[in-house]
């Protein structure tokens, strides 16, 4: 199975086809308004629209191993992080935060980790469970439930200052990724920190109001599938909307897939899709880079 998933993965890399619809991406951008506090009031309920039962139902998880890993665990915070450098680890260099989904900080997560460090970046991916890592759905959704928000957010403060000061790093552009859970984590981080070059989510929960998202500094790129019942078409229309009136630097990309069609380990993967958003993932932190 591990040779089928590394065929698949390697695949997906050099696949780039046309997505549904051309990124937008305004010029301009606005200076910061909405207070944490705001965005942390707005914030959905865990769900969004669908029941928990119908949200359990969009999420499953296959039992293949990922390819060897590459990084290493490390302290943050109080809890720990998987650290993967770049061959000639030296600084300065990029720096990126990777938010696992509702599973936890699985191998699958590990291994995307290892990607983006292929890339040139130091990739950093937070655990924002404590440790704990779920191989179902109900322990997943109880994770989920259960995250400590202020908890969270001091985590990602402390993984971006790591990045920032590690003399292996010393990141002088940083960027944030994630899928599901991690993606919503992804928007809440370039909402509350400014300093952030890039932000990349993946169908996570999103926000629309302007006033709010005017607080992004960073370049966002928004990757969904039209098929996704959790994060609808209609709510990629409106955050794309949101962003252009608040003049954010974005692109939205879509898909006709479900929901977590980029993860290699759920029976949904569509690898044609997943190569198209790796390559626009890529693209950004190319630019984000220089």
């Amino acid at each position: 199975m591990r040779i089928s998933l590394v065929h698949l993965l390697l695949v997906a890399v050099l696949t780039a086809c046309a997505c549904d619809r051309k990124p937008s991406t305004p010029p301009a951008k606005t200076t910061a308004s909405g207070s944490p506090d705001e965005v942390a009031s707005a914030r959905p309920s865990a769900t969004g629209p669908l029941s928990e039962e119908e949200f359990k139902a969009m999420h499953q998880l296959r039992t293949d191993a990922p390819p060897p890993l590459t990084g290493a665990m490390i302290d943050l915070a109080g809890s720990r992080a998987y650290l993967s450098l770049p061959k000639d680890a030296s600084g300065p260099r990029p720096g990126i935060v990777v938010i696992h989904e509702w599973w936890g900080l699985n191998d699958h997560i590990k291994h995307w980790t290892d990607r983006l460090a292929g890339l040139g970046w130091a990739a950093l991916a937070v655990d924002l469970y404590g440790g704990k890592v779920a191989t179902n759905p109900d322990d997943a959704m109880s994770y989920m439930k259960g995250l400590d928000e202020a908890g969270s957010a001091q985590v990602m403060s402390a993984a971006l200052e790591f990045l920032a000061s590690d003399p292996r790093i010393k990141a002088t552009r940083r960027a944030v990724i994630g899928w599901c859970f991690g993606g919503g984590w992804s928007l809440k981080t370039a909402l509350t920190h400014p300093e952030l070059d890039a932000a990349i989510l993946y169908y996570g929960r999103l926000e629309s109001d302007p006033a709010r998202l005017a607080a992004i500094k960073a370049e966002v790129l928004g990757i969904f599938g039209n098929r996704d019942q959790g994060i609808p078409p209609a709510d990629v229309d409106a955050f794309d909307a949101g962003l252009t009136k608040a003049g954010v630097r974005h692109a939205i990309v879509r898909y006709d897939a479900d929901h977590a069609f980029a993860n290699p380990s759920n029976p949904k993967y569509d690898q044609k899709a997943a190569g198209d958003a790796w390559e626009h993932v890529k693209a950004l932190l190319g630019r984000t880079a220089k």
